[in-house]
């Protein structure tokens, strides 16, 4: 009975956890970034990381998705209708080659940003049309590519030159 006691509180803790939260902005989003625990997203199954965005002195944090294989490069952000506010996905590269992106498949505009060897945004290829063909580039070889809902860069002022942390 005792079990099924401390179960009941559980469920009811769990569910009255907030589901969303304000815009984290400055030392909030820091704290929020560097204390949150890895998990698992619940559509792409891929692990979650937090992820940091300095621009004009004032880091941004989100929750990124870390497609690190090829088959999660390949499929990306394909197939999906919703991406928060503060939510992303992170492509991972070795620093030593260019990459281009394309909407194939992908229903909603996205921000794809291009971070280069020196953890600084090089380029940003900005509200993507969804499902099309043609390809965006880097400017030069990346370390990584962040995409985020479309118009979210300009919104937060996240621009080429900013530092990209995760």
């Amino acid at each position: 009975m005792r079990a099924l006691g401390a179960c009941a509180g559980l469920a009811l803790l769990v569910a009255c956890s907030p589901q969303t939260q304000a815009e984290p902005r400055g030392d909030q989003a820091s704290t929020i970034a560097e204390t949150a625990a890895p998990n698992v997203h619940p559509v792409s199954g891929l692990a979650i990381i937090p992820l940091l965005v300095t621009s004009d002195g004032e880091r941004i944090g989100f929750r990124v998705e870390v497609a690190d294989t090829r088959e999660a490069q390949a499929r990306g952000l394909m197939f999906r209708t919703e991406l928060g506010d503060f939510e992303g996905m992170i492509f991972p590269y070795d620093g030593t080659r260019a990459q281009g992106f394309w909407m194939k498949n992908t229903p909603i505009p996205l921000d794809i940003i291009f971070v280069g060897p020196d953890r600084r945004i090089s380029n940003i290829a900005a509200m993507t049309e969804p499902y099309s063909l043609e390809s965006v580039y880097s400017v030069g070889p990346v370390l990584g590519v962040l995409e985020l809902r479309g118009g979210r860069a300009g919104e937060l002022g996240i621009e080429p030159g900013d530092l990209v942390e995760w």
